[in-house]
């Protein structure tokens, strides 16, 4: 079996995977960078692919993904209550701006 052969792993695998690296992509992440993040991602979690065999099963670890939730809360934490609350403030009149552009849009 070829490096990158994606035969050997289950189709539940396989959608992880997929979802893992379009989350990565829609955060700005290169297309080639996302789909080798995502299949490290699955095989931390599950070991790889199918494994045949009594007793081969193993449990699945979700630690990888969680810890991408961990980080992700940093960059807030290290900000000012005066710094998260203009961010905040400025979220919240471009969901108005984009509400009202949206309802004039409708007919």
């Amino acid at each position: 079996m070829p490096r990158g052969d994606k035969s050997a792993y289950t189709d539940k695998q396989k959608r992880q995977a997929q979802h893992i690296e379009e989350s990565y992509e829609k955060r700005g992440v290169s297309d080639k960078e996302a789909e080798a993040r995502a299949w490290a991602t699955v095989n931390k979690e599950s070991g790889g692919g199918k494994k045949s065999g009594s007793g081969r099963g193993q449990p699945v670890d979700t630690s990888p993904s969680r810890k991408g939730g961990k980080l992700g809360g940093a960059a807030s934490a290290s900000r000012t209550a005066a710094e998260r609350s203009a961010s905040a403030k400025k979220a919240a009149a471009t969901r108005k701006r984009n509400a009202e552009s949206a309802s004039k849009q409708k007919p």
